[in-house]
């Protein structure tokens, strides 16, 4: 009878919950184990379960690259006081790892990785290429000629090529992004689960909102210097709150770079104050959503109120991408 019970429930789709031996027979798992089914349903305890309406397809990871330049528009120094070349390298391995995790989570979700790259010597390309020859990604060298036109003169070479890189990323995901793009800068450590965590709070989140929504994998300093109202989430395994700014790391869906190309591109168009103006007003109208603790580090200074996330063992997370 209990056998037959559990195929009824299966059949119409119920989960079945035994508190009592702490297992979900209808799933085959115990309770502590992730219930979630990509695309299918995302199940919480106790808050039961979210059919997903908003599936996600495929994700374009496009990385902005720069191993020569310690510390953009600051003469401070990063957590570490290391070489450029070695927090790129940290980032990117950090990145990968948490591909591998996510592939081997969800093996039918299409992944591909750009990392587009300003002016790198040989010897650092060949490091990034080794690291990525395993995945399914390629490297992109950043073209500065191509927006001449299109961005303001600036102070400096500097302020114009990281504008470039911005503007190329933006345009490299409108051309051939199909759902999900990441937007990654190589100052960031990422911890394992963050790219399945993010997937999978993705399609909860948008499926409850009924809209695609915007993500940032970093929980910012910022976010705690003033008394600002914020929304607390339920994601897949932890708390995310709304946000009103990121910098430029950020995870959208192909359909809200479209509808708000004017805000991407002007935004690339000159230096402006904050740099992520005309993002930030994007957040004014759509649901963007960081995690409680933090995904990602920026490995800034260590008084950077852009930088380091609160509660987070720094030392072992760089270590732990040597």
């Amino acid at each position: 009878m209990r056998k037959f019970f559990i195929k009824i429930c299966k059949f119409f789709g119920f989960e079945i919950i035994d508190q009592n031996e702490f297992t979900s027979p209808t799933l085959n798992k115990e309770l502590n184990e992730d219930l979630s089914i990509l695309n299918k349903k995302s199940i919480v305890l106790p808050l039961g379960e979210v059919k997903i309406t908003r599936k996600v397809k495929s994700i374009l990871i496009i990385v902005r690259v720069n191993t020569e330049i310690e510390v953009w528009d600051q003469n401070k120094r990063r957590l570490f006081e290391q070489p450029k070349i070695e927090y790129s390298i940290r980032s990117i391995k950090s990145l990968i790892n948490s591909i591998n995790y996510c592939e081997s989570k969800y093996p039918d979700l299409r992944i591909k990785t750009i990392i587009l790259d300003d002016s790198s010597k040989i010897e650092n390309l060949d490091k990034i290429k080794e690291i990525i020859k395993n995945v399914n990604g390629e490297i992109i060298s950043l073209d500065t000629k191509k927006f001449e036109a299109k961005i303001k003169k600036q102070k400096t070479q500097q302020t114009f090529s990281n504008l470039a890189s911005l503007f190329q990323c933006f345009e490299i995901g409108k051309e051939i992004g199909e759902d999900l793009i990441f937007f990654v800068e190589d100052d960031y450590l990422h911890f394992e689960t963050m790219l399945e965590e993010m997937i999978a709070t993705y399609e909860r989140v948008s499926s409850q909102v009924g809209k695609d929504i915007f993500m940032c994998p970093a929980d910012y300093p910022y976010l705690y210097m003033n008394n600002e109202k914020t929304n607390i989430l339920i994601g897949n395994k932890r708390y995310w709150r709304t946000i009103t700014k990121t910098l430029c790391t950020f995870l959208t869906s192909k359909k809200l770079l479209n509808l708000y190309w004017e805000n991407f591109t002007k935004n690339c168009e000159d230096r402006h104050d904050p740099f992520e103006k005309y993002i930030n007003e994007i957040y004014k109208k759509e649901f963007c959503i960081s995690p409680l603790k933090s995904l990602s580090v920026h490995l800034t200074n260590v008084n950077s109120s852009y930088g380091l996330p609160p509660f987070i063992d720094y030392k072992n997370l760089w270590d732990q991408n040597k």
